[in-house]
């Protein structure tokens, strides 16, 4: 039974979707429908007309009582002057016995109601009517000066109540305990964010604080007795966790750790969250914010201020941030008007992910999860895995072993790459037998493969070991159409197929590329170098500025762990199997969505596989993730790559550049070096660029 802390922070999340207002640009349609100036509305309601500007172009939103008597205003002119083309809801739903659509995948601004097949002997099924939740594509807001936040997102607290903001400011902050501190940062700061799309929220303002301050404020300078970072926080008992409770305010369910959300229940219509992030307390990781937690505080609010400014006000972990970019950019709901009240209410915003948690249909699930356990689920489960994969020994060839170079190339962001124009999954899944393959349909697909012959000196690109499929087994949709793609029939036995699709991870991919290449050009690697000045700024590019090199690092990490994320698995020994952990009640639990992105970033790296080899004859010694080895005359990409009589690359191989989805150099070995590692039965691209870093789950 859910606890009432549970319940009340459920219902929380619901007031904190207020004020229900239409969009800016209706409210400007009816205010021009009504024949009524800006200037003199801003009279009506005791205002400035830059601030009834502001209400219509969405940079901000007025408050009570002013929002009450302006939505009351919007109500009545929405009645009498409803929307050109408007009609009832009831004369625009179709009957739920409708007939079918088409049988292809059509993209649609509105969900629309298919005819689901009945349990029946099993048939071939071409999944009928799936729609897409795509809305037209908008662009995200534009970071700009807001006078609700003039001190910009965060600050870093040093002992001395120095609060260090971003754009160099430095704001007395006279907190003793973190009460005060929770008070002074909403009430006195200036701190915050804007939202990120207009159905959003504005960033909770943050406050970053070193050991220094952390010990003024009555906190421990580190926390010690704990296997796993990821468990840190203060017990129950602390005085700081007292006082904080003593005060009504609230900690969230992590408790009082490295990072630390502090709310009150909303009051009015007034949101009142703090999220504190403790430095000496390792709440930014070092290989992900590499040096960052070392610098001086107003360096640290340097490096964060950039990363809030082109991701996200940082809300946790990297991975913690990427998931919640998601969710920013694509808001679970909207304001929409009720046709009986008139009233603006919340309603589902078409291409998000909704508001409530979806089970995954049983192969796309873990053994652990509660759908396998209580179902006894034995029908195997999705391997969509990167590729961890080493060319057996045997098959090189006497003039590849003469070669004097190993030479390494990855690939910026693969996952990145993988998730623009990626379709999605957006609805429960439905369970179909002997369907027909459709490679525009997203879904797991239980299908034999055994039959595809691939050459041995590459990796077989329907696993991540780079094995021979040896029977049926599921795969993601990419998977699948790139078999059908090589030439090969493919017979389904089974699926999961989800009716209503949209490319979910658009805008996150759009904001984080931005983001990733304008940190890249900050430290001199531009579009515009060719291959060989950009292979000398990417030497050089970590030394040019650290603390932005600390930025791009951020970006990378909010990439693969916001990937991982979306499969987060359970934690901690107390965990038993078959129990529901707290990541399952996310929406954005949603381990199909993180298949679809490894599945395809994998193909795509076999098709440049298969490409290189096809142009050039050569074939990959290892390839790890978004990492491949090549045997190679010398010791740069140059001396390898293909390129046209005209200097420039061929298509469809591997091409050097900054952006996401092209190469750049990861290392140079010998080859001696790189046959011992695989006669040893390692991995040369694990190891090529000097280092023993594991990849995580989702890398």
């Amino acid at each position: 039974m859910a606890s009432e802390e549970e319940l009340f922070a459920s219902v929380d999340a619901l007031l904190n979707e207020e004020p229900y207002l239409p969009p800016p640009a209706e409210r400007a349609r009816l205010r021009e429908a009504a024949g009524i100036t800006q200037a003199r509305l801003a009279t009506a309601l005791k205002t400035t007309t830059q601030s009834v500007k502001n209400w219509e172009n969405g940079r901000s939103e007025p408050k009570s009582p002013r929002l009450d008597a302006y939505q009351r205003l919007l109500n009545g002119w929405a009645a009498k002057y409803p929307a050109p083309g408007a009609v009832s809801a009831a004369a625009t739903v179709p009957a739920a016995s409708a007939a079918p659509a088409a049988s292809k995948l059509e993209t649609t601004n509105a969900p629309q109601p298919v005819d689901v097949p009945g349990a029946g002997p099993a048939r071939p099924v071409i999944l009928a009517g799936a729609t897409s939740r795509r809305p037209a594509p908008q662009k995200a807001a534009k970071p700009a000066a807001d006078p609700r936040f003039p001190h910009g997102p965060l600050a870093v607290l040093d002992g001395d109540g120095c609060a260090y903001g971003t754009g160099g400011i430095v704001l007395d902050c006279p907190a003793t305990s973190v009460v005060e501190l929770v008070e002074w940062t909403l009430r006195e700061s200036g701190l915050g964010a804007p939202r990120l799309h207009r159905n959003g929220k504005d960033s909770d303002p943050l406050i970053v604080l070193t050991a220094a301050a952390a010990v003024k404020l009555g906190l421990p300078e580190r926390l010690e007795g704990h296997e796993q970072r990821r468990s840190l926080r203060l017990a129950e008992d602390h005085p700081v966790v007292k006082q904080v409770v003593k005060a009504k305010w609230r900690l969230t369910q992590r408790g009082f750790g490295p990072w630390a959300r502090i709310y009150r229940k909303v009051q009015g219509r007034e949101r009142q969250c703090v999220q504190l992030a403790i430095l000496s307390w390792d709440a930014l990781d070092e290989r992900s914010w590499p040096g960052v937690a070392q610098m001086e505080p107003a360096d640290v609010a340097r490096v964060l201020g950039i990363y809030a400014q082109r991701v996200i006000t940082p809300r946790g972990s990297t991975a913690v941030s990427g998931l919640e970019l998601m969710t920013a950019l694509r808001p679970p709901t909207r304001a929409v008007q009720d046709p009986q009240t008139g009233n603006w209410v919340p309603g589902h915003n078409p291409g998000s992910l909704g508001t409530e948690p979806m089970d995954p249909a049983p192969p796309e699930a873990t053994a652990e999860h509660p759908v396998v356990v209580d179902s006894g689920w034995s029908g195997g489960f999705l391997n969509e895995e990167a590729y961890q994969w080493v060319r057996d020994v045997s098959l090189l060839t006497d003039e590849e072993c003469t070669l004097p170079y190993a030479v390494g190339l990855d690939l910026n962001t693969a996952f990145l790459a993988a998730a623009a124009r990626l379709v999605v999954g957006l609805s429960e899944p439905d369970h179909f037998h002997a369907p027909t393959f459709n490679p525009k349909i997203p879904g797991s697909w239980l299908v034999d493969l055994s039959h595809v012959e691939g050459d041995p000196r590459l990796p077989s690109p329907f696993t991540p070991d780079g094995t021979r499929p040896t029977g049926p087994a599921w795969y993601q949709t990419h998977t699948v159409a790139y078999a059908q793609e090589l030439g090969y029939n493919v017979a389904p036995l089974e699926a999961y197929l989800r009716r209503e699709t949209g490319a979910y991870l658009d805008p996150w991919h759009d904001r984080l590329k931005n983001a990733y290449v304008d940190t890249l050009a900050d430290l001199g690697v531009t579009r515009d170098l060719d291959e060989r000045a950009f292979l000398a700024a990417m030497e050089r590019h970590k030394d040019v500025y650290p603390a932005m090199a600390a930025v791009l690092a951020a970006i990378k990490a909010t990439v693969k762990g916001g990937v991982g994320k979306l499969r987060e698995r359970p934690q901690g020994k107390k965990y038993k199997e078959g129990e529901r952990w707290p990541a399952l009640q996310r929406p954005t639990w949603r381990p199909d969505i993180r298949a679809a992105v490894i599945s395809k970033a994998r193909i795509n790296m076999h098709r440049k596989l298969r490409n290189m080899a096809t142009m050039t004859g050569l074939y990959p010694l290892a390839v790890l993730s978004d990492c491949v080895v090549y045997p190679s005359p010398g010791e740069s990409p140059l001396d390898f790559l293909p390129y046209a009589a005209s200097g420039k690359p061929q298509p469809g191989g591997f091409r050097l550049g900054p952006t996401p989805g092209l190469a750049k150099l990861e290392g140079v070995q010998s080859m001696l070096w790189a046959v011992d590692l695989m006669e040893q039965g390692h991995n040369p691209a694990r190891h090529i660029k000097g280092g023993d870093a594991v990849l995580d789950e989702g890398e």
